[in-house]
């Protein structure tokens, strides 16, 4: 490219970088956004300037036409990972793309990958959202795994077919057995064949027909081995068993009921002898990648676990090894893996129905879920009545009699140790429901429990439902919201949840806040504490004693956006403090709320001497924001230069030169260049110097206009200054 369209490029790249992560970060409605997006569209605006622009996306750089940059750029490269990632190939985009189009890509940019894939990809999720001017072309890896597939495709898919039909007794094509022989020579092979029947879609045969139509497969596959004398059935089993890593609690479940079901041989089963040789290595694997699979411990994964390792010492020493699992995927890298290994260990640790299940009703259910099975096999029932049956004893309808028993307990009991009882069972109840992501659930046993607490509970039960809401804000309710905040867009239901909480909960989501570096769950986090109001302002005042420095900047920048020009006293306090990001922090809160009374604050802070003096005045130039020319030109206009003023006069002057041009700060400078004592000659005429200085380095036509009528115009002392730096007259052509 040439240096002006690679410059282009380059200053593109670092604003939509810089911008996205704004997006993300912050409402619509912060002052950052304008301006953020405003960069962007400036910036793609030149490099549009000859026309719409096409980008070619590689892994780390962007081509526009076959041209690279002339030389390497870190935001080009920074940028291009970003769009390869979400598996944007190529980009166009149109001259007229405005803020609001910008802003939704950029939303659009800061989703991860997968949610992008889960919603049908970028290029999808673009096209809905009804936005124009810009045109992805979105890389079809689909496309390329089906290039990589050969002649083996039509056999898997025979295979796949197959087991979605869930009918051991359909005829098998000699194509379709040998893919399977073909498969079963290699646990790579065979792993994929698996997770394609896992995959398919839900609308067909249950995993449980699936898991043993496949095994059906595999036995008639290994009896045509053994016909050709090449059967190595060790070799085989073994396959399978080191494929057990990769299967979805659902399908293990299913290898287990099969193993449990009597041969008519009374020889063990494939399924049996499969899981005999699952070892310890494979079954951590197992747990490991459900737990990252699901960001989590789910019910069935707990049972399986449970079935496969009933030992409790072994429980605890798999876990170890399926922790390190986990923690090399992509979850482990997450702030909040900790939070989540130690929730999904609890879980698969304790889960056991022996508390609440006698030996003889046990055995009961172990008996119907054998029928089951079988029912489902003979399908002798019209589908309508297995389904029905099928429903009612659902994991969802267990849930909801479950919940319908806790509801009802909790309304009918009285009496508040028995009352408080059931209520601590309910709590933990929100906890797992809240984990579990079945947000509604928990919503509607927290209801019971906050009822209580108001004026229309029951007087009797207030104080038991006041602590046992005290104790579930206290716990790890506040990790669960913020760990679900990090994936979804869908807030509502865990902003209301945290509402029903009440402002106690404000503190536990504000140092949450504090710790947090997901960009997404920051912004949800923000906007549920900005919910809760005044309620919410007063908890966070608190939090500017605390003693991580962090927790105190986040609590002056909530400060800030909850209370206004109330909260002008608490940022006050905060000027002095030990840390100097803190003092920062407030400073800039300061200058953005921006009132008489915030000014006044500084300027008493500028004036007074206060040890934060220097950083103040090193924000205020530093922001290189049109909001602190006034609170500089308030300074030299409300002080007078004498002691150590003198010298903070003389830095805000040379500040005002270096700012953006501002009819304030020309003014002042004006009054400055114009004013003296005559007492001190010397400081007069330095600072004179140092308004017109500042003036001509401002450059606009207004400021220039000063020091030619002061060049003029001006007394002794003003005219030596003004013409050192007035611009020479210009001659009119006769």
């Amino acid at each position: 490219m040439s240096a002006q369209q690679s410059a282009a490029l380059a200053d593109f790249a670092r604003t939509c970088k810089a911008a996205a992560r704004s997006v993300s970060l912050y409402p619509a409605t912060h002052p950052a956004i304008p301006g953020a997006l405003g960069r962007v569209v400036n910036a793609s605006r030149r490099l549009t300037a000859e026309g719409d622009v096409t980008i070619t996306v590689l892994p780390d750089a962007l081509v526009i036409d076959g041209r690279t940059p002339s030389k390497p750029d870190a935001a080009i490269g920074e940028f291009a990972e970003l769009l390869h990632e979400r598996l944007v190939g190529e980009l166009r985009i149109e001259r007229d793309a405005d803020a609001t189009d910008w802003r939704t890509l950029l939303l659009l940019l800061s989703r991860t990958t997968e949610e992008l894939m889960a919603d049908g990809g970028i290029s999808k999720a673009w096209a809905e959202s009804g936005r124009a001017h810009f045109e992805i072309r979105e890389i079809d890896y689909a496309e390329v795994l089906r290039e990589r597939s050969g002649s083996e495709g039509a056999a898997w898919k025979s295979i796949i077919e197959f087991c979605l039909q869930g009918d051991t007794s359909a005829v098998i094509d000699e194509r379709t057995l040998e893919a399977v022989i073909g498969a079963l020579d290699s646990p790579e092979r065979f792993n994929e064949l698996l997770q394609a029947v896992q995959s398919a879609p839900a609308g067909a045969a249950s995993i449980g027909a699936r898991a043993a139509a496949l095994l059906g497969l595999i036995q008639k596959a290994i009896e045509r081995l053994k016909a050709r004398g090449e059967l190595d059935q060790s070799a085989v089993t073994q396959t399978i068993a080191d494929s057990a890593a990769h299967m979805t609690p659902e399908m293990m479940l299913s290898l287990i009921q099969q193993a449990r079901e009597p041969t008519d041989t009374g020889e063990a089963s494939l399924a049996a002898t499969v899981i005999s040789q699952m070892g310890e290595d494979t079954i951590a694997s197992f747990v490991g990648n459900a737990v990252v699979a699901e960001h989590g411990a789910s019910e069935r994964l707990a049972l399986a676990f449970e079935a496969l390792v009933p030992e409790a010492e072994r429980k605890e020493r798999l876990l170890d090894v399926a922790k390190e699992t986990a923690a090399q995927s992509p979850l482990g890298g997450e702030a909040g893996f900790e939070n989540l290994w130690q929730n999904a260990a609890q879980l698969l640790m304790s889960y056991s129905d022996k508390p609440f299940v006698s030996e003889e009703y046990g055995r009961e259910l172990s008996s119907t879920r054998l029928q089951a099975t079988e029912v489902e096999r003979s399908n002798e029932d019209p589908e309508e009545r297995l389904q029905a049956w099928r429903d009612s004893v659902s994991d969802e309808a267990i849930r909801g009699l479950d919940l319908a028993l806790i509801q009802d307990l909790l309304r009918i009991e009285a009496e508040p140790d028995a009352w408080q009882a059931i209520a601590a069972v309910a709590a933990g109840e929100v906890e797992r429901r809240t984990l579990l992501a079945d947000v509604a659930t928990a919503q509607t046993l927290l209801d019971l429990l906050v009822a209580e607490r108001g004026e229309e509970g029951r007087a009797a039960l207030r104080p038991a439902a006041e602590a046992i809401v005290t104790k579930l804000t206290a716990g790890q309710i506040v990790r669960h919201i913020v760990f679900h905040l990090r994936k979804t867009e869908d807030v509502e239901p865990l902003s209301r949840l945290a509402h029903t909480l009440g402002p106690s909960v404000v503190r536990p989501l504000a140092i949450a806040l504090a710790a947090e570096e997901n960009s997404r769950a920051i912004r949800h986090l923000r906007e549920l504490l900005l919910g809760f109001g005044a309620a919410g302002r007063q908890s966070v005042e608190q939090l500017k004693n605390s003693p991580n420095p962090a927790v105190r900047r986040m609590a002056i920048d909530l400060m800030r956006v909850f209370g206004g020009r109330e909260a002008l006293p608490e940022l006050a306090s905060m000027l002095d403090d030990a840390d100097p990001q803190v003092q920062r922090e407030s400073i800039r809160a300061i200058v953005q709320i921006g009132t008489e009374e915030a000014f006044a604050i500084l300027e008493k802070a500028l004036v007074g001497g206060a040890a934060s003096r220097d950083t103040i005045l090193q924000q205020l130039i530093g922001q290189r924001d049109d909001k602190a020319i006034p609170l500089l030109c308030y300074v030299l206009n409300h002080t007078s230069p004498r002691g150590k003023l003198v010298s903070v006069h003389a830095q805000i002057i040379e500040a005002l030169g270096s700012l953006p041009a501002h009819k304030e700060s020309t003014r002042t400078l004006r009054n400055i260049l114009y004013r003296g004592e005559w007492w001190a000659p010397f400081r007069t005429a330095a600072l004179r110097h140092a308004a017109a200085a500042a003036l001509r380095h401002i450059g606009a036509p207004e400021a220039l206009a000063v020091l030619q009528e002061a060049a003029s115009r001006g007394s002794r002392g003003v005219r030596a200054a003004a013409k050192k730096y007035a611009p020479a007259p210009t001659r009119e052509l006769a």
